[in-house]
């Protein structure tokens, strides 16, 4: 039988202190610019996650058959790595991580110089990447700017250390900006200098600089106490280790819950969210999440928790994350009465309508999504709730129940 836990809360007070780990996103850019480094240095308040971990271990790994499990981010920065690395090797993972497309990324490597072959079905893991050695006078690459961000990170963080560099075309719109944006950031401050101009980013050849590296705390995480700051009544939560100039995209929740009410103010440990009194809630909140796709569950949950109609855009990259996350959006809110769907007047904008009524403690399924997990969790401040595979969450913030627990909430197995 898998695993659940109940969640519930007796009161809506929200009151208290939570350290937040360091953002995977960062914490995971740090580790593969470290792995290309000449020289060691430290990485501080590296994210506690499981993908972190797992990638720290597989960067490490001698092993000629390397398992990224389910971890996306690791998949795929592992591929472009092993991609210049000596030795034949196999890159792996589970059977969800086998439908989850790679050809975008591999196809451009090889493209480069890369030898990669296709072990399974054509375009998906796993990988069996040959020796390294084949890179060349290639320096102009096309990519398709709607595919994953973290195709385009890998690329651009391998770029230094090709033949002659790399000039990087984004064809087309560009999907998650500001993931791109951070990992040109990383690798500027390691030293690497970089032109953007139009939709062309040039890198030449040059090494990375080793310097010790503070990681900020994750924005995503910290997404999750919005939600709660949203359904309380009483609400003075302090959330650590954030920072106000972030190079996190999900960094616009703070803007975002100015709607709900929710005030952000910065001081030197992080964020303090309070309430404004009397704040009257927005008929309708709109939003465009094309730069920050993985906060889009929370404010789903939101606006279904206080019954605010949501009006979303920009949600084309979550049908091929940890699951379809908006067929399981779709499917979980259902459970307290809310519908999702498509806009029949605007194509690509999705509807969160109708306010969730959480009675008969509903169970909500979580897709080996560590995102469905956590922004569920906060239902349980409006009724008991049952949180199925709940452990999903080691996925990027493993220390999520217990945090709840310092802030009232009961979490039982």
């Amino acid at each position: 039988m898998s695993e659940i836990y109940q969640l519930s809360k007796m009161q809506k007070v929200i009151k208290g202190e939570i350290t937040l780990a360091g953002s995977k996103s960062i914490s995971n850019r740090a580790l593969l610019i470290r792995a290309l480094c000449k020289d060691d240095f430290e990485i501080s308040k590296l994210a506690n996650a499981k993908d972190t971990q797992l990638l720290t271990h597989l960067l490490k790994s001698k092993d000629p058959i390397r398992d990224a499990g389910a971890a996306g981010t690791t998949f795929r920065f592992m591929t472009a790595y092993l991609s210049m690395q000596p030795g034949v090797q196999t890159l792996t993972g589970t059977e969800r991580m086998k439908q989850r497309p790679i050809g975008v990324l591999a196809e451009a490597l090889k493209e480069l110089g890369a030898d990669i072959e296709y072990l399974e079905k054509e375009g998906y893991p796993p990988l069996r990447i040959g020796e390294a050695g084949k890179f060349g006078d290639q320096t102009e690459l096309s990519i398709a700017a709607h595919t994953s961000s973290q195709y385009i990170s890998a690329l651009l963080m391998l770029a230094p250390h090709l033949p002659k560099g790399l000039n990087l075309k984004l064809e087309g719109d560009i999907v998650s900006r500001s993931y791109i944006e951070m990992t040109l950031n990383l690798i500027r401050y390691f030293g690497v200098d970089y032109e953007w101009e139009g939709q062309t980013i040039r890198i030449a050849p040059q090494p990375y600089q080793a310097k010790d590296f503070v990681v900020e705390a994750d924005w995503s995480a910290a997404s999750y106490y919005y939600i709660m700051a949203a359904f309380a009544e009483n609400l003075d939560l302090q959330l650590n280790g954030l920072f106000e100039e972030s190079v996190q995209g999900d960094a616009v929740i703070a803007e975002m819950m100015a709607q709900f009410g929710v005030k952000t103010s910065y001081n030197k440990a992080g964020i303090r969210l309070t309430k404004e009194p009397d704040f009257e809630l927005p008929e309708v909140f709109e939003w465009d999440f094309i730069l920050c796709p993985d906060i889009a569950q929370t404010m789903a949950v939101i606006c279904a928790g206080l019954g605010v109609k949501g009006r979303f855009t920009g949600l084309s990259t979550l049908r091929i994350k940890e699951t379809d996350r908006i067929m399981a959006l779709e499917q979980e809110l259902a459970k307290v009465g809310v519908k999702v769907y498509e806009d029949p007047q605007a194509k690509d904008y999705f509807i969160v309508e109708g306010r969730a009524t959480v009675d008969g403690e509903p169970q909500f399924d979580t897709y080996e999504d560590h995102r469905m997990a956590m922004a569920f969790a906060p239902l349980a401040m409006l009724g008991a709730i049952k949180i199925a595979e709940p452990m999903v969450v080691v996925k990027s913030y493993p220390d999520f129940y217990k945090d709840l627990v310092k802030l009232g909430f009961e979490v039982a197995q």
